[in-house]
């Protein structure tokens, strides 16, 4: 079992897994928005737990979502917080057996990233992230340079009082370029930002999810045995 160490007091917003110390067990990683921290809980491979390792993301910060990814392509998964409180994205590097090392920020200015996401968008080998920007109606994408470092954000606005929940990452329209969706809690629409050859996006069209639905959450996948991705919303 997982260690009672995962308190409702920490109020665990979110959880990403991955094998964080090649051991080819699955482990799990927890944004801790109360505690200003995450927590890492390695697995044995019998479905307990280590107790957690925890690491700081900064007093304030407020941590509401996590993404992992091998960042600087040494071979070892690291993981992407997005800090709601201090609007900033840590990245924390895998370094060796059991331990985080060489914690970077990227600045979100003053958006409220409530989302992030880890997925490769210009062609390119290195994991780029996204955020949904709640406070600041956009998203907000971080092209990765593969050695842990990040380009200065590219953003795109979502629309006023949009307030976007979530963007995941897909090929929608089949052009071999990737594609964003978005949930749009404030407008009640689904956000799609078309990828361009050139590693932008164009202007958001938006799809409806009817009056007063608030979408909250969205995946996209082949829901129709076609070769189209569709889009689940909730």
């Amino acid at each position: 079992m997982i260690p009672d160490l995962i308190h409702y007091k920490y109020d665990p917003r979110a959880l990403a897994i991955g094998d964080f110390n090649d051991d080819n067990w699955p482990d799990i990683v927890v944004a801790n928005y109360a505690a200003d921290n995450i927590a890492i809980y390695f697995g044995y491979g019998n479905g307990s737990m280590e107790s957690p390792i925890t690491y700081s993301t900064g007093s304030g910060s407020a941590p509401c979502m996590v993404a992992v990814g091998d960042f600087d392509k040494d071979g070892r998964l690291d993981v992407a917080v997005s800090n709601f409180g201090t609007n900033s994205v840590n990245v924390l590097m895998g370094f060796q057996y059991e331990v985080f090392a060489n914690q970077t920020t990227l600045s979100t200015a003053s958006s409220r990233p409530i989302w992030i996401h880890a997925t490769y968008l210009n062609k390119d080998t290195a994991i780029d992230i996204v955020t949904a920007n709640y406070g600041t109606q956009s998203v907000s994408i971080f092209y990765g340079h593969g050695d842990g470092s990040f380009a200065k954000s590219s953003t795109y606005p979502t629309g006023f009082d949009s307030f976007p929940l979530v963007v995941v990452s897909g090929d929608l329209n089949n052009d071999n370029q990737m594609d964003l969706a978005i949930a749009n809690y404030g407008t009640n629409t689904v956000g799609i930002l078309l990828g361009n050859s050139n590693g932008t996006f164009s202007k958001q069209s938006t799809l409806s999810t009817g009056p007063n639905s608030h979408p909250y959450s969205l995946a996209v996948g082949y829901l129709n045995d076609d070769t189209v991705l569709d889009i689940a919303v909730t």
